[in-house]
């Protein structure tokens, strides 16, 4: 005969297993959704340097481009699994005079980014 200790000891923990298996489905949602991001370099400017920042700072992570280019007239790179920490996320492209293009695109989807000559860029004057 299993005694009333033993019953009770078993009783809790079938619910901290039972609280375990339920909070697994929050954790694994918890993370970050991630994006693939295209960009498409269809301007006379060669893009050096590319960043992500969240949409309303300007708090730019490091470059993604690591020393490569984007180069002009059709060049282009997918980023896959770019984390992002809200629903959204800011992409800078620079080119090599120091001039910026800026998107925001949606977070958990693919975006595609085409930069053409008729995108304005922000050179800081």
């Amino acid at each position: 005969m299993i005694s009333l200790s033993t019953k009770r000891t078993r009783f809790i923990l079938f619910l901290f297993l039972a609280g375990i298996v339920a909070a697994l489905p929050l954790l694994s949602s918890a993370q970050p959704p991630a994006t693939d991001i295209t960009i498409v370099n269809n301007s006379s400017r060669e893009i050096n340097h590319l960043y992500f920042s969240p949409p309303d700072q300007n708090n730019w992570g490091p470059d993604q481009l690591n020393s490569s280019v984007i180069a002009a007239g059709g060049g282009s790179v997918t980023l896959t699994g770019v984390a992002c920490e809200g629903q959204s996320i800011k992409v800078i492209a620079e080119d090599h005079e120091g001039c910026f293009f800026y998107k925001v695109v949606a977070c958990g989807e693919a975006s595609t980014w085409t930069i053409t000559n008729e995108a304005t860029p922000d050179c800081g004057s």
